[in-house]
């Protein structure tokens, strides 16, 4: 099943329910949020999105009473919580904020640590938990536990934002544009990043974007919003991107509506064309061989680590003057299962052959993905088929 495909027969049951909730800022004459109805089903990310100023992060705050409700009910795990202790509340919600937040004068294993410690966890269970989040964000404790939020970088950091906020195991995440100050290569692979950690740990995710794409990839349904929280549209990605409600949402998700479908699958999705690989020892014969063999006319030369490091066709082979691990061109854009195939997109376009190497999470060898693969889906998908 597309894991933004949620089966109507099993629905999961809403873990958080927003019932005829408003807010109004004192000395505001128009509300911030209206009479918002809003269910967040156990297990999924839903993705808020709208224009700037629509009320997207005064509802995630409205969601663990960072700020409180002028009016309606906020329902977790059955209960009104608009009633109870919001310090209570908050340690079973994580948050991870753009700005990330760390502590300046704690480390990061402190930082990881700081909610454990509130709930008064023993150290030898903290020390055990900081490592485990560390090791699960893919940092190495020995090195990173012991530094400062200076000494790491943008990507680094909004690492750490997300292990502090798992730390306590919460029952829900709320992040809000937790990827908007970083640059567009490390915020895709922190996407993807995500994406693998949420099929692991399955939490029930709130997601504040202004960013259409990135609600799409990120989400198992969507929520975009009109001024004041109003809901526009509640659906699935698909959904939406193949029938907007109105000209708000159309005008709202732009040009390339199908071209967005290609972020609904992942490069694991499609069949990847067997581009032979060259292997460290090959002779030049066998290159040759190994090119003839492809439907590209191209071949991967690998490395000893089975990594691939340069495109070889029969042109660069007959050049007998250069060693064959100097042959043909160097592979500068690799993809891995978990990127999307508008990542693949994005990526066959910087290339002269049209395609883009697959590697695993070691960086070895698995295949190629093609313009003609994606071209294929994009049609299907136009004729409802895919």
């Amino acid at each position: 099943m597309n894991p933004h495909e949620l089966d109507p027969l099993n629905e999961p049951r809403a873990l958080i329910e927003l019932v005829n909730v408003s807010k109004t800022y004192p000395g505001s004459e128009s509300p911030a949020v209206v009479d918002l109805n809003l269910a967040v089903r156990e297990g999924e990310i839903l993705v808020l999105v709208g224009p700037s100023g629509c009320g997207k992060s005064t509802t995630l705050r409205l969601i663990n009473r960072m700020i409180e409700p002028t009016g309606g009910s906020i329902i977790f795990e059955g209960a009104d919580v608009t009633k109870s202790d919001p310090n209570e509340l908050r340690r079973h919600i994580g948050y991870v904020i753009q700005q990330v937040g760390l502590f300046p004068h704690r480390t990061i294993a402190e930082n990881i640590g700081t909610v454990p410690r509130l709930l008064k966890w023993d150290r030898k269970r903290i020390k055990a938990r900081v490592e485990e989040m560390l090791e699960l964000v893919g940092m190495d404790p020995k090195t990173f536990g012991p530094r400062y939020p200076r000494e790491l970088s943008g990507g680094q950091a909004q690492r750490v934002g997300v292990a502090r906020a798992l730390a306590a195991d919460p029952d829900v995440l709320l992040m809000d544009e937790p990827f908007g100050a970083i640059d567009p290569i490390t915020r895709d692979r922190l996407q993807n990043e995500f994406l693998r950690l949420q099929a692991e740990l399955k939490k029930t995710i709130v997601f504040v974007t202004h960013d259409i794409d990135e609600a799409v990839k990120m989400g198992d349904r969507i929520a975009i919003l009109r001024e004041q929280s109003v809901i526009a549209q509640l659906d699935r990605p698909e959904v939406i991107l193949t029938d907007p409600a109105d000209d708000f949402v159309e005008n709202f998700l732009g040009s390339g509506a199908i071209l967005k479908t290609l972020t609904l699958s992942r490069v694991r999705d499609i069949d990847l064309s067997a581009i032979p690989p060259v292997r460290p020892g090959a002779t030049r014969s066998q290159a040759l061989a190994a090119v003839e063999e492809s439907p590209s006319g191209v071949a991967v030369l690998l490395d000893a680590a089975d990594h691939p490091v340069r495109w070889v066709d029969r042109r660069s082979l007959d050049n007998a003057a250069k060693p064959l691990e100097q042959a043909g061109r160097g592979v500068m854009v690799m993809l891995q299962p978990e990127d999307t195939l508008q990542d693949a997109l994005s990526a066959m376009l910087q290339t002269s052959t049209g395609m883009a190497v697959v590697v695993d999470g070691k960086g070895r060898y698995l295949g190629c993905v093609t313009i003609e693969a994606l071209a294929r889906l994009l049609v299907q998908t136009q004729n409802g088929n895919a």
